[in-house]
């Protein structure tokens, strides 16, 4: 299959809600087709409610949910286990062949530490495609959950649109990142089809962009400008053929500005 693959983002609020998800498989088993498919997915909230039930408690530091070590083998199997999981059984109910993978199966991305007063959360970089161009090539749908590993074996918590971004940076594909939401609003609640980083900065300056959409657009600035192309928001529930033809969502592209201008 030599059309661009397309990686899909997903937040964990998705296995909330198994009929969207079903339906997003279903939807995905249609675009798979023509173009090949990564969908990679967080788990949040599963992790949130598995911590408060073993009385774990953990804090931020920048905006970033500190990991302790001793906290992994139940990041890591929610993430890499239950959730990918549930992922993959829906995949099936859909008509895919689902491969179930983490960052670090078949060295496809290498993960350094952050910061040691993090913890075990990491930074990921593009590595080695091998292992997803094969299973591209052969129609199988991988998803890939956001743990990764050092290279002395440590298992790492990685942000999922940071894990997105690298696996279509190592894929040369084209990036969606779906939620709940339809994209970006303005302030007379209609959706924008297209934004830049400024015209982003101006709307976080009047608060039309706060709280959980700026989360989102500064994910998707980071991957464009490590992508070198546009980034969609979208809503999981729009039809991919529409966001993917930029009917739908709201594209957000970073430009470099360069010395002189």
């Amino acid at each position: 299959m030599s059309a661009q693959p397309i990686v899909i983002k997903v937040g964990g609020a998705l296995l909330e809600d198994s009929a969207a998800g079903l339906a997003l498989l279903q939807n995905i088993a249609q675009i798979q087709q023509t173009r090949p498919v990564v969908l990679v997915h967080g788990g949040g909230p599963l992790v949130e409610t598995l911590m408060a039930s073993l009385g774990l408690n953990s804090h931020k530091i920048d905006g970033l949910r500190v990991t302790p070590d001793e906290h992994m083998p139940y990041i890591s199997g929610t993430l890499a286990g239950s959730a990918n999981k549930a992922l993959c059984a829906l995949a099936i109910q859909a008509g895919l062949t689902p491969v179930g993978l983490s960052l670090l199966d078949g060295n496809m991305v290498q993960c350094d530490p952050l910061a040691e007063k993090y913890g075990a959360v990491g930074t990921p970089h593009a590595a080695d495609s091998k292992l997803l161009d094969s299973l591209l090539e052969q129609s199988f749908l991988p998803i890939i959950s956001s743990i990764g590993s050092s290279n002395d074996g440590r298992l790492l918590n990685i942000n999922a649109d940071q894990a997105a971004t690298v696996v279509a940076q190592l894929l040369g594909a084209e990036l969606l990142l779906l939620s709940n939401v339809p994209g970006v609003l303005d302030e007379h609640k209609t959706l924008l089809p297209e934004l830049t980083e400024s015209q982003i900065s101006q709307l976080v300056e009047q608060n039309v962009i706060t709280d959980g959409m700026k989360v989102k657009t500064d994910a998707a600035l980071a991957a464009a400008s490590t992508l070198n192309r546009a980034v969609t928001i979208a809503n999981w529930a729009a039809p991919l053929e529409a966001i993917l033809a930029n009917t739908t969502g709201t594209r957000i592209s970073y430009t470099p500005t360069t010395a002189g201008e």
